[in-house]
C-alpha cells in the first residue's frame, strides 16, 4: 500500500540539511535532498516506510508504504523533521546572538531532527547503555529484522523497529543479556500504558516529563531527556545542564565564553522561544568540529 502526503514548512527548512544530521538510529548523509525513515507508527500499531522529497515552493512530499493512517503517519514525519512548528521566528535568534547567527549561515535551514518517537527513543536508550553507537544500532538492526517489517525505499531496505506488541509477545529478544531484555519490555508495556504518548509529554512540564520517563528501568538522567525532549521536540525546553553545552560555548568564543551556569543561564536567555533548537545547533556544529 502506497500513498502521499505534502508538508508545508513555515520558515526556513532544508531537507538535504535534516538527512544528513545523524541522530541515534539514522542513515548516513546523503547528497541529494531526499530523506529515508523507517519507524513504528505513533499509533503503536502499524510500521510505516516513508520517502521524503522536495516539492513546489519549498514543499516537502512524503511516500507512504505499510500503513493505513496516513494523517497519523504525516504528523509524526512533521514532528521527526521539526516541522510542526512555526520557524519563521528562528532567523531573529541569530540576530540577537553573533554565535547562533554564525552556525545559522553554516547550516542554512537547519531544524533539529528527532528521534522517531518517545517509544523508540527510549528503547534506543536500553540499546544504547554502555555500548558504542555502532554496537547499539547494530542491536536495534537486529531486533528491526526478527521482529519489524522491512521496506524498499528509493532502491535502500531499511527496516522498522518492532511494535511493542511484537517485543511483548516475543518468546525472546535478540539482546546480550536477560536484564537488557526485560528493561527493553519494560519500555514497550509503558509505550502501550500511554507513558510514552508523545503528545502527553509534550502537554507536560519538561521537567516532569523527564522525571516520569526517567522512572523506566535503565534510563537516567541524560536518557529521559533524550526521550522526553529529543523525541518530543519542544522548541524552548533546553537547560543550563545540557551536557558539554558549555565546552562548546568555550571552544567557539573563547573568554566572551559563558563562565558557569548563571551566565550560561542569562546567554540562553536570548534563544528564546528557540533554546532547544539552538542548543542542538550548536552540538551539531560541536561534533562535527570535533569539539564535544
Amino acid at each position: 500500500m502506497t500513498a502521499s502526503f505534502t508538508l508545508e514548512p513555515r520558515g526556513p527548512f532544508s531537507l538535504a540539511l535534516a538527512a544528513s544530521h545523524v541522530f541515534g538510529p539514522r542513515e548516513p548523509a546523503l547528497v541529494v535532498p531526499l530523506m529515508r525513515l523507517a519507524f513504528c507508527v505513533d499509533n503503536l500499531r502499524e510500521l510505516a516506510g516513508v520517502v521524503l522529497t522536495e516539492g513546489p515552493a519549498g514543499s516537502i512530499v512524503g511516500e507512504v508504504q505499510g500503513v493505513a493512517d496516513l494523517a497519523a503517519v504525516r504528523d509524526q514525519v512533521a514532528r521527526i523533521l521539526s516541522l510542526d512548528h512555526d520557524g519563521t521566528g528562528w532567523p531573529a535568534v541569530g540576530e540577537r546572538d553573533a554565535l547562533i547567527g554564525q552556525l545559522q549561515g553554516r547550516y542554512p535551514g537547519f531544524r533539529p531532527v528527532l528521534h522517531d518517537s518517545p517509544y523508540e527513543a527510549a528503547a534506543w536508550a536500553i540499546l544504547a547503555g554502555h555500548r558504542s553507537g555502532r554496537q547499539a544500532n547494530a542491536l536495534r538492526g537486529r531486533l528491526a529484522e526478527s521482529l519489524g517489517t522491512s521496506f524498499d525505499l528509493a532502491g535502500t531496505r531499511l527496516s522498522a523497529f518492532p511494535t511493542p506488541m511484537a517485543i511483548l509477545d516475543a518468546p525472546s529478544l535478540p539482546l546480550p543479556s536477560a536484564e537488557q531484555d526485560r528493561r527493553l519490555r519494560a519500555v514497550a508495556r509503558a509505550a502501550l500504558d500511554g507513558l510514552l504518548d508523545p503528545a502527553r509529554l509534550r502537554g507536560l512540564d519538561p521537567d516532569v516529563a523527564r522525571a516520569q520517563v526517567q522512572a523506566l528501568p535503565g534510563l537516567g538522567p541524560f536518557y529521559a531527556g533524550l526521550v522526553a525532549i529529543r523525541a518530543v521536540g519542544p522548541t524552548d525546553a533546553a537547560s543550563v545542564e545540557e551536557p558539554r553545552l558549555l565546552a562548546a560555548l568555550r571552544h567557539y568564543l573563547g573568554d566572551a565564553a559563558p563562565a558557569d551556569t548563571t551566565a550560561l543561564a542569562a546567554r540562553m536567555d536570548r534563544w528564546r522561544p528557540f533554546r532547544t533548537w539552538a542548543v542542538v545547533l550548536i552540538r551539531r556544529a560541536a561534533y562535527e568540529d570535533g569539539a564535544g
